[in-house]
């Protein structure tokens, strides 16, 4: 069609910057120098293969009745949904090829070799989902798990597996996926629009002014 030929590679020129630098962000990650944090991301991460520290966490917070115990329910519920989209759908559809780890530190890396596509990350759509639907139900628990998942999600550059815009996607797509199960909750409800009349008001008998006769009162 005409007039579809610049933005298309006005397009495709944004796609190609945005994974320079993308690609150039990874390689400075790998170019930090050794730290004893090395090896505990690297546990964080492995810790975190296939939701296994969010199942833990939402284990002990159910132990709680309670807000604790909804979160866990709405923050596993949440991940479960977006760790199979992410899975099964998404990075089959994109299929990013996962970052080159020539030149990354040995150290870092993982004893497996990774199989599936880079984009968007699971571990990182797993944690924002499990920690957003934990504190749509409680603030102060999903507060404290934030910086938890932040940490899992820059693991994963860490340690080599992803780019940063893979972890960035992820954490924002498990985020969008737990408001969206809570806003299309059955029974949910939601905001009338300004001037509309509630139906349950339609059901209620409606009484004019009650008026007080005088006569016989005596006074």
């Amino acid at each position: 069609m005409p007039g579809t030929g610049p933005p298309r590679t006005a397009s495709v020129a944004r796609m190609v910057g945005a994974r320079h630098w993308d690609a150039r962000l990874h390689s400075l990650v790998g170019g930090l120098p050794n730290s004893p944090a090395d090896r505990w991301l690297r546990r964080l991460t492995t810790a975190a293969d296939h939701g296994r520290l969010w199942m833990a966490a939402g284990t002990l917070m159910a132990v709680r009745r309670g807000a604790l115990r909804r979160g866990a329910v709405r923050g596993l519920t949440s991940m479960a949904v977006s760790s199979g989209l992410v899975n099964t759908a998404l990075k089959p559809v994109f299929g990013r090829r996962r970052p080159d780890l020539g030149a990354h530190p040995v150290h870092r890396l993982l004893p497996h070799t990774m199989t599936t596509h880079s984009f968007p990350s699971g571990h990182s759509s797993s944690a924002g989902a499990f920690v957003i639907g934990v504190a749509l139900e409680c603030p102060t628990a999903g507060a404290v798990l934030a910086p938890l998942a932040l940490t899992v999600g820059y693991s994963r550059v860490h340690v080599g597996v992803h780019y940063p815009g893979d972890v960035v996607a992820g954490l924002a797509l498990g985020a969008a996926i737990a408001v969206g199960l809570r806003r299309w909750e059955p029974g949910q409800a939601r905001p009338l629009p300004a001037g509309a009349v509630d139906p349950a008001e339609w059901r209620r008998p409606h009484y004019g002014p009650v008026r007080v006769s005088r006569r016989g009162s005596g006074h």
